[in-house]
């Protein structure tokens, strides 16, 4: 269930809520030394202000690759070289595309909840087993099944604050 929390936040990360974020670029990829790495593997992520991202590429010759991946990504991003330094601005967000990054976020906040009902599910289905193998008995079912309904119950609300975070977090202007 916490994998399934910290997959989320990682997933937030990558929303683009008109502030400058790290993780807003980790997920891209740049065609480096003949195969696709992720960006953080040639170059260092820096956060100098709310509004400005900077890439400090390690090798000069990587710095167009850079520019290119990131304009290339998907996240309407215009990066501009200064030598071995890539800066990207962050624009601000339209109303209608902080609308969309709310449904987006509610999205991976559902895929969240349904991944810790699964592990709920395989516990329980556990449960049953070691129940009809005679490895635990029927009071014990019933004690381990309240146990996790209420660590399903408060990851569930973890998700749940972790959107409503996010999504305050799109809105803001």
């Amino acid at each position: 269930m916490d994998g399934a929390l910290d997959a989320l936040r990682k997933e937030f990360g990558g929303l683009r809520t008109g502030r400058a974020s790290a993780g807003l670029l980790e997920p891209v990829m740049v065609e480096a030394y003949g195969s696709q790495m992720p960006i953080t593997q040639v170059g260092t992520i820096g956060v100098p202000e709310a509004r400005m991202l900077t890439v400090q590429v390690w090798d000069r010759s990587m710095v167009g690759a850079v520019e290119k991946a990131i304009r290339e990504s998907g996240l309407g991003l215009n990066p501009s070289p200064d030598g071995q330094l890539v800066r990207v601005p962050i624009p601000p967000l339209s109303e209608e595309r902080r609308m969309e990054l709310g449904k987006v976020a509610g999205k991976y906040a559902e895929q969240g909840r349904v991944a810790i009902r699964n592990v709920r599910r395989d516990g329980m289905e556990m449960l049953k087993k070691m129940e009809k193998d005679g490895e635990i008995s029927k009071d014990e079912h019933h004690l381990w099944n309240e146990e996790i309904q209420a660590l399903t119950d408060q990851h569930i609300k973890l998700v749940d604050e972790t959107l409503a975070q996010k999504e305050e977090e799109i809105l803001q202007v």
